[in-house]
């Protein structure tokens, strides 16, 4: 169902539309019903154009992944999910409570008040941490409070769930958050840090306790970098009234070494409930920024810093073995994409651990400007994630051992090997269609793949005819 069918009475897999609560530049929220259900539920709908970046689409599926995966009460509730071909969307249960974001138009607030919204955020993070999940993208906007008053974290489209592939690493080489709160291992390409959201979480407090952001609102990824080495004013000289040990808690969440952080959410959750008991450090004495040589040497060391690990924090991923499949969705390849399923289907036989990435290239060019659309105004891209979800499917395979990736590349077989490199596969499985002069000629994607992959390649041939 395009955007302009989302209309209130529209009916999709049997959830009636009844109000839009919110559109952003992403997704729209609905609040939905349906016949004998009784739990509030709100839908969850990603708004698809031809021009949207693919790493909204890719973070909905992380979503689509990872919450059906959560429990508690500081999740929202997953009810049921659609997928493409025909309209994806999420329903979970709709919080009926507010977000967190109208506090910072109040603020500076009492430091007890500030303490007791970090200690209920703190502790809705040490239940998704126990998950084996790290938000990532934690902000006031990202937290809501039930009636109660139990602090729920929403959206988790950049999250990181540490048994479960992570699709943002596997197909983006940026850094994924949101910019005021991202921890300087994101910046750095870390995801699987659960410390990474106490970062954040200071400077949610930071901003409640002085009405300022410790680090601004960057917009490149140079200004991000700045985190890495300099610090931020001390909420002290912002707001004098702060009590030391506010500011103690505040800059140790905002440590960039994450081990001068507090280990988990749960210790700091603590500190928060009770803060007469928190050990002041020349933290809390701080009244200014370092100084230029102080600052000059973190920058040299932040240059010279060994690369951060690319690894998954348990052994499961980095243990199982990848296998690669490239598969060719144009006109005419069908019986290739028939053959292709069968070696896989082989393979996986073989290996009942073994993972499986499915992937397209969407062929660009260097100079032009290329279509987004087809002809009927639907998106390329995410034409083709159906049709890799289609050719995937007679495989049967789990949920979390599959995954489908569109790359966007003007050199198919460098976007086939980058991919394969940058995510460590084992094994790609690629299909080459009969021999041509022209193609021994030219030379052909596959046997460009066959002489630059990192890894085992199989090449699967149609014969002539």
């Amino acid at each position: 169902m395009r955007e302009h069918e989302l209309q209130p009475a529209a009916v999709i897999d049997g959830y009636r539309l009844e109000e839009k609560l919110h559109q952003g530049s992403m997704a729209a929220l609905w609040r939905v019903t349906r016949d004998g259900a009784t739990m509030p539920m709100v839908m969850k709908i990603p708004l698809l154009r031809g021009d949207d970046d693919p790493a909204a689409l890719v973070g909905f599926e992380v979503e689509q992944m990872i919450l059906p995966a959560l429990t508690g009460p500081h999740v929202p509730r997953f009810i049921a999910a659609g997928d493409f071909p025909a309209q994806p969307y999420i329903v979970m249960e709709c919080i009926a409570g507010e977000s967190l974001r109208p506090r910072l138009e109040q603020a500076p607030l009492p430091a007890g008040e500030i303490a007791a919204i970090g200690a209920r955020v703190a502790a809705a993070l040490h239940d998704i941490h126990s998950q084996h999940v790290v938000h990532l993208d934690l902000k006031p906007s990202n937290v809501m409070f039930r009636a109660s008053g139990e602090a729920v974290l929403i959206d988790f489209g950049l999250s990181h769930h540490d048994r479960l592939p992570d699709l943002l690493a596997e197909q983006f080489h940026l850094p994924m958050g949101t910019a005021p709160y991202m921890s300087p291992e994101q910046v750095r390409h870390v995801r699987n840090d659960p410390r990474s959201d106490l970062f954040a979480l200071g400077v949610v407090l930071y901003h409640l306790a002085t009405g300022e952001r410790p680090y601004g609102n960057p917009s490149s990824v140079a200004g991000l970098r700045r985190r890495l080495y300099r610090d931020p004013v001390p909420p002290i000289a912002l707001n004098p009234q702060l009590p030391p040990w506010l500011q103690e808690t505040i800059l140790r969440c905002l440590e960039v070494d994450p081990r001068r952080r507090f280990e988990t959410a749960a210790q700091l959750a603590f500190e928060l409930q009770h803060p007469d008991q928190i050990a002041l450090t020349a933290r809390a004495e701080r009244r200014s920024t370092d100084g230029t040589l102080d600052v000059a040497k973190r920058w040299l060391r932040s240059l010279a810093a060994e690369p951060p690990t690319q690894e998954s924090c348990t052994d499961r991923l980095a243990s199982a073995p990848i296998v690669m499949v490239a598969i060719d969705l144009s006109a005419g390849a069908d019986e290739l994409a028939e053959a292709l399923r069968g070696t896989v289907s082989r393979i996986l036989q073989a290996d009942r651990g073994a993972r499986l990435a499915c992937i397209t290239v969407l062929k660009t060019s260097r100079i032009a400007i290329d279509a987004t659309e087809d002809a009927e105004g639907h998106s390329l891209r995410v034409k083709r994630l159906a049709e890799l979800k289609h050719w995937a499917r007679p495989l049967n395979l789990d949920g979390t051992a599959v995954t489908c990736h569109v790359l966007e590349e003007p050199d198919v077989a460098a976007a086939i090997v980058e991919f394969a490199r940058s995510n460590r596969a084992d094994q790609i499985v690629i299909g080459a269609r009969a021999s041509s002069v022209l193609r021994r000629y030219l030379g052909s994607v596959s046997s460009q793949v066959v002489a630059e992959a990192p890894c085992t390649v199989t090449v699967v041939r149609r014969a002539a005819g």
